[in-house]
């Protein structure tokens, strides 16, 4: 292998970089040579890595590599033991015709998918699970990174893309307003694109902590917001009442390309800042002087955005609360214009386009809808079967999980008995996370695919080794709705497999084609653009050649657009007027909950600089692990001093879902209602050990950001 140039295996900036083996040292003996990483001028990452970029290479060769099968033996409470792939899929074949009823009932049997896939494998699992299991129980971890933004972007724009402009477009705007997005820590490379906002004073972060990012928005004479947990849709209430009351909102874009202003005003009218300062604790001069430099920034055309991210997203009333920032948004002109915008931050490595082509319980491939009769009878056609052999809508996520292992799930339709895993580790991830291995634990059998022994593999039947991000070809799609191409840069460890190659092997074994699931990439990918062709995302016109050529395409790229589309609604947007909608769903002052009983705190969850999601791959890298060891418990030394713990020492903190243990970490710029705990960590340091699973009724989100808690030395 000689130098490869492919993205970074983490998040969705999906930093470019390349591979080039090195000269194997005395301790490579018997070992694959390192591979040393080097950063690109990439157009999000600009020749910069975080830590963990850095070290990503590492992962690859981590000493517990998966390279075997493994299969449990001697029933749930015998070990797992090495087995040949024709063992393994013997016994997963078995596992599922016995838990359909031989197919009789195949809503026995679900998929748990993860935004770590490439496109190729995100569309083969959907088209696996619906075609090759015939089942409706798909879903995907993305549904507790992005739905709420998906969910609100649709409404009020009429389609979803994180960013629909490129990052680079914030380059030189003034005033960025940024709501619960901690980019210095969680993105480093990606402050880079905040410099002249951050330079000009008009860097805004809206952030119960005073975060990384918030420091930098401070120090350069910026503003933050720090408001209360779950206050966001409040505090985007008050900007927009501001923003009317004060004539900085734009009239004349409100009338032209706008609907629904009328109804939305009768919600923010209400929201007066004092109001507003009483719910949120942001005083009214702070308020103010944000929506001032939004608005004059705007008009002035130095360029204006509005960005969410998890921390106002992950809760159960996100969807409103995306629509409400949204609405801000459209009052101030910012959507449909160059130089100004909203956008949300894409969580994870192919986030995106993992939710565009079937892994969502509610979606089919191009983000069509699984309802809609032409969208069923297009997939089908590309599919060579009959419309009524699509299932229909399964469950979201969290409800998948929850049915799992039970004749009768909440819903009173059939639980499910089996169910297959696939770069995902739920048992630290998902909310509620005791109750969830509790079921997990329940099924009859856990197949999981992974490369490294995660806390959802150890409890799995079946564990199948898989191979990695630089062991594998295909594309992502990043925050901006940009299409790369992953190249596979190493030889995987014999032993191991691919995903397409794995899907493959067990359809024939149920019965079904061999031709209905390729294991070429670009094979797949050409079926995945045929799918998607006329959908909202619409990946037609795209193919790995063009790619390898080095064109940048973003979606749509279809037949109308076959250059991509890196800037959306520029001229009109997606809905069936054209004009974007106001939607305000807050309730008023009076009606906000925001109350916290005596002796409680509010558990905030959130990520480190060098950690990724559930810790899985870089608590395996041991520079990572030394910088962050365990799970810590952030809060004001007043707050620590009310609850008689001291610093370094270990704290219980309980929530009605269960208990998290984890070390106190003093910090006087925290709110003292407040306590931060990462969630990157396994056992009783779990932060979603405590986290609580109330759906957002639109999005399906948990609440991962915002529970009463209450807290006790250990």
């Amino acid at each position: 292998m000689t130098r490869t140039e492919t993205h970074c295996p983490y998040c969705a900036l999906q930093c470019g970089m390349a591979l080039s083996p090195t000269t194997p040292s005395q301790d490579d003996v018997g070992r694959r040579a390192p591979l040393e990483i080097t950063p690109l001028d990439f157009p999000t990452n600009r020749g910069r890595l975080c830590r963990k970029g850095w070290s990503a290479s590492q992962v690859l060769d981590t000493g517990d590599r998966l390279t075997t099968p493994l299969l449990r033996r001697g029933g749930k409470t015998g070990e797992l033991a090495p087995a040949t792939w024709e063992e393994a899929f013997d016994v997963i074949a078995e596992a599922v015709h016995r838990a359909s009823a031989g197919g009789r009932e195949p809503d026995r049997v679900g998929v748990f998918g993860g935004g770590g896939l490439t496109n190729e494998k995100a569309y083969m699992l959907g088209k696996f699970a619906r075609l090759g299991l015939g089942t409706s129980q798909i879903d995907y971890n993305g549904r507790w990174c992005m739905s709420s933004a998906a969910a609100g972007a649709a409404r009020c724009f009429g389609l979803d893309r994180g960013m629909p402009f490129p990052l680079a477009d914030l380059d030189d705007a003034e005033a960025i307003l940024l709501v619960g997005a901690n980019p210095a820590e969680t993105m480093p490379p990606m402050v880079t694109h905040l410099d002249t906002a951050r330079e000009s004073g008009g860097l805004i972060v809206v952030d119960p902590r005073r975060s990384a990012t918030a420091r930098l928005a401070d120090e350069a004479g910026g503003v933050h917001l720090q408001n209360r947990p779950g206050t966001d849709a409040a505090l985007a209430a008050g900007l927009l009442h501001i923003a009317v009351t004060r004539g900085w909102a734009d009239r004349d874009f409100i009338r032209d390309r706008t609907s629904g202003f009328d109804d939305a005003w009768a919600v923010a009218s209400q929201w007066l800042p004092e109001r507003t300062e009483a719910v949120t604790g942001v005083g009214v001069p702070a308020l103010r002087a944000a929506v001032e430099r939004l608005a004059t920034d705007a008009r002035a055309g130095r360029g204006a955005y509005i960005l969410t991210a998890r921390g106002a997203e992950q809760s159960s009333r996100g969807t409103d609360t995306v629509a409400t920032w949204i609405a801000l948004a459209l009052a101030l002109g910012l959507p449909g214009r160059k130089r100004s915008g909203w956008g949300t931050i894409t969580g994870q490595g192919n986030g995106q386009g993992g939710r565009e082509h079937g892994q969502k319980c509610d979606q089919l491939p191009g983000y069509r809808k699984i309802t809609d009769p032409a969208a069923r009878a297009h997939v089908a056609a590309v599919w060579g079967v009959e419309p009524k052999q699509i299932p229909g809508p399964g469950r979201s996520a969290f409800e998948l999980l929850d049915a799992c292992g039970r004749d009768v799930a909440a819903d009173g339709r059939p639980g499910v008995r089996m169910l297959f895993v696939h770069a995902s580790n739920p048992v630290v991830s998902a909310p509620d996370a005791a109750s969830v291995a509790e079921r997990l634990s329940a099924l009859d059998t856990l197949v999981v695919a992974d490369f490294v022994p995660s806390e959802t593999a150890q409890l799995a039947d079946v564990v199948l080794p898989v191979r990695q991000w630089a062991e594998e070809e295909g594309t992502v799609t990043n925050l901006e709705g940009r299409v790369l191409r992953r190249r596979r840069a190493a030889e995987p460890p014999a032993g191991t497999r691919d995903e397409l190659e794995i899907l493959r092997a067990l359809a024939t074994r149920l019965g079904k084609p061999a031709y209905w699931f390729s294991t070429d990439p670009a094979e797949v990918f050409g079926e995945l653009a045929r799918a998607s062709a006329g959908g909202a995302a619409d990946y037609s016109a795209i193919s790995h050649a063009r790619l390898d050529a080095g064109e940048a395409l973003h979606w749509p790229c279809g037949t109308d657009s076959p250059g991509g589309t890196p800037r959306l609604f520029l001229d009109s947007f997606a809905t069936d007027d054209g004009r974007a909608r106001f939607s305000l769903n807050v309730g008023t002052p009076d009606t906000f909950d925001t109350r916290v009983a005596e002796r409680q705190v509010v558990l905030t969850t959130g990520r480190l600089l060098g950690h990724y999601q559930s810790g899985a791959q870089t608590r395996r890298v041991p520079e990572l692990l030394r910088t962050d060891p365990e799970a810590t418990a952030t809060m004001h030394p007043d707050t620590a001093t009310a609850f008689d713990l001291a610093d370094g020492a270990m704290v219980r903190i309980r929530g009605r879902a269960g208990a998290i243990e984890a070390r106190v970490h003093f910090d006087s710029t925290s709110r003292r209602d407040t306590v931060f705990v990462p969630f990157h960590f396994p056992g009783a340091g779990r932060a979603n050990l405590a986290t609580e699973a109330s759906l957002d009724p639109h999005s399906r989100m948990p609440d991962f950001k915002v529970n009463n808690v209450t807290m006790e030395a250990i």
